[in-house]
This record gives C-alpha cells, structure tokens and sequence, in this order.
C-alpha cells in the first residue's frame, strides 16, 4: 500500500482523523478480527482515546465515502450493528 492509497484511508470522524479497523488490518496484511483481537490484547500499551467504536449513525454517513479506487469488502460495508468499525486516532 502507498502513501497516496493510505491518505485516502483517512477520514475525519467526531473532529479527529481517524483509520478504520480493516483498512489498518489491510496495510498489515492480517484479517479484520485478527487486528481487533491483537488491539484488545495489548490495550494497556495504547492510550485510552486511541480508539473509538463508530455508531450506527456515524457508519452510515462515512460508508459511503470510499472512492472507486479503493477496495471495500463487501462484509465491511455491511457490518452489522454488532459489529460496527473502530476508528484509530
């Protein structure tokens, strides 16, 4: 992944820009659920506003934002409300 690819990666939520869950688990090659399992494991090495869950609402709003050009998976586009995507500040 290039730096023009991880730029347009980045978006502004809650006025922070932030990266989603998938798309860092994509620039380190690992699954969606692998990235989030290892986060949680070693959440004591992170400070506490590194992350946020999105709400239903705010996942509604920026789903749509991807260009063409980028890849979305079909399954992250449509998460469920259980499984809503983390923002990395």
């Amino acid at each position: 992944m290039n730096t023009k690819n991880i730029h347009e990666k980045i978006f502004e939520i809650r006025g922070q820009k932030v990266m989603l869950d998938f798309d860092l688990a994509q620039l380190y090659e690992v699954e969606t659920r692998v990235f989030n399992q290892a986060v949680k494991r070693n959440g004591n090495r992170f400070p506490e506003d590194f992350m946020f869950r999105l709400t239903a609402e705010e996942w509604e709003n920026h789903k749509g934002n991807w260009t063409s050009s980028q890849i979305v998976m079909t399954s992250q586009t449509s998460r469920g409300k259980a499984n809503l995507p983390y923002a990395f500040t």
